[in-house]
């Protein structure tokens, strides 16, 4: 999958003419979790792609419009920039293009951002998004005021209707507001994948090593976490194997050992200082509680442990 920082870098050369413009369809969005809602923009995507022989493109935003538009409201992203260009590959498209969304794409009226943006630069010839989708100014175009533009400007628009799962729309509000909750099981259901932040593995108090139970630190987290507690989790190394874990993500009161987010992963031994892990969140064992001492502590960690077990052998393998 290619992956290009600025939009113009998508004219390729042509040994007879100069330079043209990928024929592109292009699905238009944030993508911030890539949950199921966007997963079938870009199924729509592929499809009206392979009509209309051209490749499938995604344009995002990095930061988010909501940093630009509203940076007194800070907001925690589902997933990383990389991540999210992970996951987008891996739904099969040929590129992403991703632009800061930064004064000049915020002030573009909207038959320029069409026009201008979309059908002279991009050299779209079709443009799928949500039904949702705002753009322009003032966010002053919808997607009625798209499809008018596209007619004029020679592409085609195809909006897609919001996805819905048990009984509400899916959405990257929907699934940070489930993450607050602890409930990562409902995050899966909504993702199609359990949520997962990657984090550096780095040195801490070895209190988990004198209880019996040594963990994995995990630092330089980019992305939203559940609420506090204890999870099931499947821990990803480096090398690419996958090793069931149980984490926990909290202050550690009955030490009072400040907040972090560590994972004890199940028969395994190894040196993991510096390296990269990835914790996908498969289940809540418990909140985090304070426990009478350290005897009370390892004994709830064992039983932990084995619930985890449990939970994650109900959850199969993956």
């Amino acid at each position: 999958m290619q992956v290009h920082r600025q939009i113009d870098a998508l004219a390729r050369a042509d040994d007879a003419d100069g330079s043209t413009l990928v024929r592109a369809a292009w699905a238009i969005g944030n993508f911030d979790g890539v949950h199921l809602g966007h997963r079938r923009i870009v199924e729509r995507l592929r499809a009206r792609a392979s009509a209309s022989s051209a490749e499938p493109w995604v344009l995002t935003f990095d930061p988010h419009p909501t940093a630009v538009l509203r940076p007194e409201r800070p907001l925690v992203l589902l997933t990383s920039i990389d991540r999210r260009l992970e996951l987008l590959e891996g739904l099969g498209v040929a590129g992403v293009v991703v632009t800061p969304f930064d004064d000049a794409i915020a002030k573009l009226a909207p038959a320029d951002f069409a026009a201008g943006l979309l059908r002279e630069r991009m050299g779209a010839c079709a443009v799928v998004v949500g039904s949702d989708f705002r753009f322009g100014a003032g966010r002053a175009g919808d997607v009625v005021a798209l499809a008018s533009f596209g007619a004029a400007a020679g592409f085609v628009v195809e909006v897609v209707e919001p996805v819905e799962a048990e009984g509400s729309v899916v959405s990257s509000t929907r699934v940070r507001a489930k993450l607050g909750e602890g409930d990562v099981r409902a995050v899966a259901r909504l993702l199609a994948r359990s949520h997962d932040v990657d984090g550096i593995v780095v040195e801490g108090q070895r209190r988990g090593r004198t209880l019996g139970f040594p963990t994995a630190n995990l630092e330089t987290v980019e992305a939203a976490l559940p609420c506090d507690g204890v999870y099931a989790c499947r821990a990803r190394l480096d090398d690419g194997r996958v090793v069931p874990a149980v984490a926990n993500l909290g202050v550690r009161p009955t030490v009072a050992a400040g907040r972090s987010l560590e994972a004890h992963l199940l028969d395994f031994d190894g040196d993991l200082y510096g390296s990269r892990v990835r914790l996908a969140f498969v289940d809540r064992i418990r909140d985090e509680k304070k426990f009478a001492g350290l005897d009370e502590l390892r004994a709830q960690i064992a039983a932990d442990v084995a619930r985890g077990r449990v939970l994650l052998a109900e959850d199969g393998p993956r």
